[in-house]
């Protein structure tokens, strides 16, 4: 397991899809599966979140918004594609709006495939990104750490 030094956010949004996904997603918060056992901590805000969870394919219409979220998270952030929907498109790819996956519009780190994915295999993703979340964070501190060192041997020699 993962020494999580904090506890990582997790925002879902919903492009388009059936929904399947969405109803999974939120049976894994439910006492039967409990993914908050892992530590995370759901939120509808961009700016506290950690984790974006996507499920559904990006269509013409919400591709800015999903963008436009994923910018409005800090650094370090993570990407997880719930559903083949939000990793390929996938029974609507050949339609006229639809982009495709997730990674049409931002970058995505864990796919959890699945028509719908099954609340098993969302945690997986979950606890997946977690650990990649950790090891960015733990980069990103260690750089910052290192500014810090640079600032104060400059601020020694002047």
């Amino acid at each position: 397991m993962y020494n999580i030094t904090r506890s990582p956010w997790v925002m879902h949004y919903d492009g388009s899809s059936c929904n399947g996904c969405d109803i999974e997603v939120l049976a894994c918060l439910t006492p039967v599966y409990d993914a908050e056992r892992f530590g995370i901590i759901n939120t509808g805000d961009p700016m506290q979140a950690d984790i974006l969870l996507v499920t559904g394919g990006i269509n013409t219409q919400n591709a800015p918004i999903v963008k436009q979220l994923y910018d409005q998270m800090s650094d370090p952030k993570v990407v997880v594609a719930v559903g083949v929907c939000a990793c390929t498109g996938g029974v609507f790819k050949d339609c006229y709006n639809i982009l495709g996956g997730a990674d049409q519009v931002i970058p995505v780190d864990v796919y959890v495939p699945g028509c719908a994915a099954r609340p098993q295999a969302i945690i997986d993703g979950i606890v997946k990104g977690i650990g990649i979340f950790q090891e960015r964070l733990e980069k990103l501190e260690k750089a910052e750490g290192q500014k810090s060192e640079e600032k104060e041997e400059a601020g020694k020699e002047e």
